[in-house]
């Protein structure tokens, strides 16, 4: 039987189609435009926006994902009881960008509450070990690794998102979760077979593989993570990560980009979230990005990781079912007419 959404979230998820039309194509080499976002406001209910009663949320901005990273945001808007208690923060790679990244989103979202951060790439550069997926590779993929440096310290916890879901639930329910002594909390998928993130090298080195000694070792998706950044920092798990990928350098352990390293430090010791927080794997695997269909179980986020991209395949004319879901949220500013007909 086909996993379906409950009659609440498909009318979440489709009611966003009354501020916004379906996606279009755009013409090649235009220079990417918005439609300006609803205005979303607290109700009467909310707290005052105060230090204690804002919750953050971290997503990189590139003008690659760009497209993905505004549906992110309206999404999370769209969906949450309080809107104006959310402070995003935006991690960039360019200086020179940063400015035309600023005046997209204050343009697209013109009461948004958010920061831009410059993410310095030398930082991980000579750490960065090819992957099989060329965008794995990309320094701001592991600017999540770094995001206690870059947010200010007055923000205790942060959730991290990928530029490629939408939240179709009130985002202050993840924020909520307790995450114990945890550092990191995150859906954690025990079934996988987790011995197919590490080359054989790493496992028949003894002190490789005995790094997972006395942990019950999980795969989880980083692509959504809420991070206790006072105790990451009193951790010093940055650092942990750049040593694994220090050895990575010298020695090829892994395939996957920045994931392994976080499986590395932080797998069996982690908060486990419901799964329906992280509706993952919607683009398909890393070679071929085919379509697939979602889980069994309610979903409250959908992720398209792996190479499929809802926005590039609604362009090139080739969606796939769930990618319609994704469409409602696509505030991408178009020339030509919709893709998307009655047949």
């Amino acid at each position: 039987m086909q996993p379906t959404l409950s009659r609440a979230v498909v009318f979440l998820i489709f009611s966003a189609a009354a501020y916004f039309p379906l996606a279009d194509a755009a013409f090649p080499g235009e220079v990417q435009t918005f439609r300006e976002a609803p205005a979303f406001r607290n109700g009467r209910e909310c707290p005052p926006r105060e230090t204690s009663s804002i919750i953050h949320i971290a997503m990189t901005l590139d003008a690659t994902y760009l497209r993905g990273s505004t549906a992110g945001v309206f999404s999370v808007l769209q969906h949450a009881s309080c809107p104006e208690n959310i402070a995003f923060h935006f991690v960039t790679t360019t200086h020179r960008r940063r400015q035309e990244l600023r005046r997209i989103i204050i343009s697209t979202f013109p009461y948004l509450n958010f920061h831009i951060y410059h993410f310095d790439s030398n930082l991980v550069r000579g750490k960065i070990s090819y992957s099989i997926r060329r965008a794995l590779d990309q320094p701001l993929n592991y600017a999540r690794m770094y995001l206690a440096d870059l947010v200010p310290a007055t923000a205790q916890r942060i959730i991290y998102f990928d530029s490629d879901l939408i939240v179709v639930d009130d985002v202050a329910k993840l924020w909520s979760i307790d995450l114990g002594n945890h550092v990191l909390g995150a859906p954690e998928y025990c079934h996988a077979n987790f011995t197919t993130y590490f080359t054989h090298r790493f496992w028949s080195n003894p002190s490789y593989s005995a790094s997972f000694k006395g942990r019950e070792a999980c795969y989880f998706n980083t692509g959504v993570m809420v991070i206790d950044l006072w105790k990451w920092r009193e951790g010093k798990y940055t650092e942990k990560l750049e040593n694994w990928m220090r050895i990575q350098k010298r020695s090829r352990i892994y395939e996957l980009g920045s994931l392994p390293p976080f499986l590395l430090v932080f797998a069996g010791d982690v908060e486990r979230v419901e799964h329906r927080w992280n509706q993952h794997g919607l683009g398909g695997d890393n070679v071929e990005g085919l379509c697939r269909d979602l889980h069994p179980g309610p979903v409250s986020l959908l992720h398209w990781s792996g190479k499929g991209k809802p926005w590039l395949r609604i362009d090139s004319k080739k969606p796939c079912p769930l990618d319609s879901l994704w469409a409602p949220y696509d505030l991408f500013r178009h020339s030509s007419p919709s893709l998307f007909n009655d047949s």
